[in-house]
């Protein structure tokens, strides 16, 4: 049963204005609600002969951390257990941005406040804030500290009022949990090389090459070009670290149950400053065993959902956005699997959507689009995705090559077709990306560049072809036209309102240079966004058409996620359609054009949207006019339907 359900029974027992007497009660009842699935979970992973004592020290540790919990946090904890599953909302919209990036630091962010409520965004990413050591740091990934704030950005201070101000507006706020590694900077990490061989046992350090060379039989290498191997030998200890993704990033080492308690508290300490999502960052690598990968192991997801139901115990109105950019297959068992299921992360990153999206653009077909996620197992309803186009990372071709197979592709000419196309290796191909991590040994490589960039807006701007122009603004629009009205949290990433182009200055610094994500981390654009109301540049019509769709998707209760996205099936091989459906018969059709020639589909494939005077477009107003039988869809044009 999800534990969720449970928690919203016992708070909808107790009737406001509540105090101190009931909350303490209600923290009781969800401890006893998850005591016994905390213990299974916890002698899981450390067995009871050997570790009762970490157990004792867990069940302590529980109260203190909730008493630490700021009283009007509580409050919202209870507040939201009564609304119950609130991230499932058609209301939220969220945008992921670099605070520096965005508006020099959180006092700037705070200022512009106003400019999400003018676009509609409720819902803020902001990524790392933390400390972090100077030079390379992986864009914040390699962290000093999980609850202070980088004096970059400004104070703790800043952040409290800045978090208190978005409560007032009903805004959310998600930050990372740089759940798998520290920096060897972090405190940890300075006491493990002073010689301290209890912190030199919160990572995987070996005293020679024995045990890592037995890892590196089977473990990937995740950055082959700037970090290969997994393991980095330390001067000062003259030993061995594990570090899977920099040298400078240090794995932290989860079969010591003293790490999970130390990093349970550092959790507390981050959502007490106000933060209502936690992203876990990293999370399919947070259990190493050697003969595996070290990824997606059923140790992990006991783990996070370890992590989860002890955080519901003290603070159940946040929750956990797992970042599993995994297979397919694997995404969706990180809403939990069997006994856990609906128990683990509340969201996850719908990563295969959006590499399928990628997919289709280039190929112009949603073949591979449509088989793919026609297959994908289906979420518990508790749960929700994050749909999304472009983030600060990469993105990856993660693509299931059986179905690929199946299509009659080639699996490695394909994804090598994907990287000639949008990285300018195709003289016919709009897009201008670069690519990230080709690895030669294998072909495998990944996709950086801004969304309006790989979507052709920037050639087209360079040649100043007018109907290039026109065509680009078409995708970008229909692109994020199907993020939100698919099933789950529509995200936006900075600067992708305005049409942003690659940001090509990273080729000047030196810890940047060897990492072609920072294309696609630019600085946002004031002065083009000051002139957004005259309406007649591309950046305009970019920006007034989001702001639109999210205007309808927020009218639609349809767009909240309750399971009830349904595919349909056309011959058409150019068009991709899926309805939201709705118990008062108000659903809404979504119809796109991937070709950039005019497509049409069958009348009668649309069901009772097909029924002529019946439907109308919600974004154009418009009736629906059928011509023999035909709806015409304009290249990349974007419908969504609903009937009257």
């Amino acid at each position: 049963m999800n534990q969720a359900f449970l928690h919203k029974f016992l708070a909808s027992e107790h009737q406001y204005p509540i105090g101190d007497t009931e909350i303490d009660k209600l923290f009781e009842l969800r401890f006893s609600t998850n005591l016994t699935l905390i213990k299974d979970l916890f002698f899981s992973l450390y067995p009871e002969e050997s570790h009762s004592i970490w157990f004792k020290r867990l069940l302590l540790e529980l109260p203190v951390l909730f008493k630490e919990r700021p009283t009007p946090l509580k409050l919202q904890d209870i507040q939201r257990l009564k609304q119950g599953n609130w991230y499932l909302s058609e209301h939220l919209i969220g945008m992921q941005l670099y605070v520096d990036h965005f508006n020099k630091d959180l006092s700037g962010l705070e200022k512009k406040l106003g400019y999400f409520e003018k676009l509609g965004v409720n819902f803020l990413h902001l990524m790392p804030i933390t400390p972090r050591p100077k030079g390379e740091n992986d864009g914040g990934y390699a962290v000093n500290s999980y609850h202070e704030v980088d004096k970059r950005f400004g104070t703790e201070k800043d952040l409290l009022r800045l978090t208190e101000k978005m409560r007032d507006k009903n805004m959310i706020l998600m930050l990372d949990f740089v759940a798998n590694h520290t920096s060897n900077d972090f405190p940890w990490a300075k006491k493990a090389m002073s010689g301290d061989l209890k912190y030199q046992g919160y990572y995987h350090i070996y005293p020679d090459r024995t045990i890592p060379d037995a890892f590196e039989k089977t473990l990937p290498e995740i950055f082959p070009k700037t970090s290969p191997g997994n393991f980095t030998y330390n001067q000062k200890m003259q030993k061995w670290v594990m570090t899977v993704f920099n040298q400078y990033q240090w794995d932290l080492n989860y079969s010591n149950p003293e790490v999970f308690i130390e990093m349970l508290g550092n959790l507390l300490k981050l959502v007490n400053l106000g933060v209502d999502v936690v992203r876990l960052d990293a999370l399919a690598f947070m259990w190493k065993k050697l003969g595996t990968q070290s990824q997606n192991l059923p140790e992990v997801h006991a783990l996070i959902t370890l992590f989860r139901l002890c955080l519901q115990v003290i603070a159940p109105g946040v929750v956990f956005l797992a970042e599993a950019i995994v297979a397919p297959q694997e995404i969706t068992k990180y809403f939990g699997l069997g006994r856990m299921k609906g128990n683990e992360c509340e969201i996850a990153y719908n990563a295969t959507l959006m590499a399928l999206l990628w997919d289709a653009i280039a190929t112009k077909k949603t073949i591979l689009l449509n088989k793919s996620l026609h297959h994908l197992p289906k979420k518990p309803k508790e749960t929700t995705w994050i749909n999304y186009l472009r983030c600060h990372d990469d993105i990856g071709l993660g693509f299931d090559d059986h179905y690929i197979h199946e299509i009659g592709w080639n699996p490695k000419e394909h994804r090598k077709f994907l990287l000639d196309y949008f990285c300018q290796n195709i003289e016919w191909s709009p897009a201008k990306g670069e690519l990230f991590m080709y690895n030669p040994k294998t072909g495998d490589g990944r996709i950086t560049g801004s969304c309006a960039s790989l979507l052709g807006l920037e050639k087209a701007l360079e040649q100043n072809d007018k109907a290039q122009i026109s065509q680009a603004i078409d995708k970008i629009i229909m692109m994020h036209g199907i993020i939100m009205s698919y099933g789950g949290i529509p995200f936006i990433y900075a600067g992708d309102e305005i049409g942003t182009l690659n940001d090509y200055s990273y080729r000047e610094e030196a810890d940047k240079k060897e990492d072609s994500r920072w294309i696609n981390r630019p600085y946002h654009d004031w002065e083009t966004i000051a002139s957004l109301d005259n309406g007649k540049t591309p950046q305009s019509k970019i920006f007034f058409a989001i702001q639109q769709l999210i205007q309808l998707r927020r009218q639609n209760q349809a767009f909240a996620d309750s399971n009830n996205l349904v595919f349909y099936d056309d011959p058409n091989p150019h068009v991709f359609i899926y309805e939201r459906t709705s118990n008062d018969s108000k659903g809404v059709l979504v119809i796109c054009n991937f070709d950039d020639t005019p497509q049409s589909v069958d009348q009668i494939s649309l069901g009772s949207y097909g029924e002529t005077m019946r439907s109308i477009d919600l974004i154009s107003g418009k009736k629906m006019t059928f011509t023999n039988g035909k709806l015409t869809l304009r290249p990349y044009q974007l419908y969504w339907l609903a009937t009257v």
